[in-house]
């Protein structure tokens, strides 16, 4: 690699070089690639610097700092990386743009919101369908489960043991797998799902255990559109800081819902929650506070855990 070299070259090589590392970075690789597009499409042919991730990092749709902020780091690697080759390349700061990262209250689903989608997911198109019951189905299951939105749509039918209860996740986040016991009701539903798939004769030309319409495979992209019709349908308003609820708060909700069910029950929260990282598969117990979310029930077990106890004299 020499300081000429397209950028688009130079994200390539990068890449190569972090993948022989066993890092998939396919999230970030399409981000890289849109840089050096930028970049190419521009007739540039120089080292990085930082008024160049700059402009890019601000040319986004809406120019939203944080966005900006995201691409810098995403940049960052990258330009240590480029750096080794041509000591004129530039690091760009971390704070450029500010940071990078900041937590959106998420919509936290009430049982009846999810029983209202679920049933509405048997409007959707062609009425009698697959895909109405599919939807509703992997709606359930992340509820039940916390399962991220691709872990669920991702399933093949050898991943679901329905005698033992229990899903195999292949391959997740950070390439990770693990095994994730179901509530027998999870398990009743999915099995009531199964047969009513597979008395549709075209389910049978796909492995996947959740299928649409003519033998189509779910995917995160077809579950995502049809939960915006619902949604859309049901008319919801966000109770967080995103735009509107998203499946992915059915996680949030999953792990809020778990807490209050403990702190119920009596049991050590701080000794459990390493299973629940685990359980919905997150690699630091860290990640898992961060889905935590002050919901009315849990605030108000907060606040009973640190009101004083009543004593018989004056304080």
């Amino acid at each position: 690699m020499n300081a000429r070299d397209t950028m688009c070259s130079k994200v390539q090589a990068y890449l190569e070089y972090r993948r022989t590392a066993g890092f998939a970075l396919k999230v970030e690789a399409q981000q890289l690639f849109r840089f050096a597009r930028f970049v190419d499409e521009s007739g540039y042919r120089g080292p990085l610097t930082i008024e160049l991730a700059s402009r890019w990092a601000m040319a986004s749709k809406f120019g939203r700092r944080l966005t900006a902020a995201r691409r810098i780091e995403i940049l960052r690697g990258f330009a240590r990386y480029c750096q080794i080759f041509d000591s004129a390349a530039e690091i760009p700061p971390l704070r450029l743009f500010g940071p990078g990262h900041r937590r959106l209250t998420p919509h936290i689903y009430t049982d009846r919101e999810i029983r209202s989608l679920m049933a509405s997911a048997y409007s959707l198109f062609p009425l009698g369908g697959l895909r109405g019951v599919t939807c509703a189905t992997i709606f359930g299951l992340i509820a039940a489960t916390g399962l991220r939105i691709a872990e669920a749509t991702g399933l093949k039918r050898s991943d679901v043991d329905l005698e033992e209860g229990l899903l195999q996740i292949r391959n997740a986040k950070f390439g990770k797998s693990r095994l994730v016991p179901l509530h027998p009701t999870a398990t009743r539903a999915l099995r009531r799902y199964a047969k009513r798939r597979d008395r549709d004769p075209s389910s049978a030309i796909t492995d996947a255990f959740f299928v649409f319409d003519y033998g189509r495979a779910a995917t995160t992209r077809s579950l995502q559109y049809a939960f915006e019709l619902l949604r859309n349908k049901l008319k919801w308003r966000a109770r967080g800081g995103h735009l509107a609820p998203r499946i992915q708060d059915i996680r949030h909700t999953f792990v809020c819902r778990r807490l209050e069910r403990w702190y119920k029950d009596g049991l050590n929260v701080d000794r459990n929650i390493l299973a629940l990282s685990t359980y919905i598969g997150h690699a630091k117990v860290t990640d898992t506070y961060w889905y935590v979310t002050a919901t009315p029930d849990l605030m108000a077990i907060a606040a009973r855990r640190l009101k004083p106890p009543m004593t018989g004299g004056r304080p």
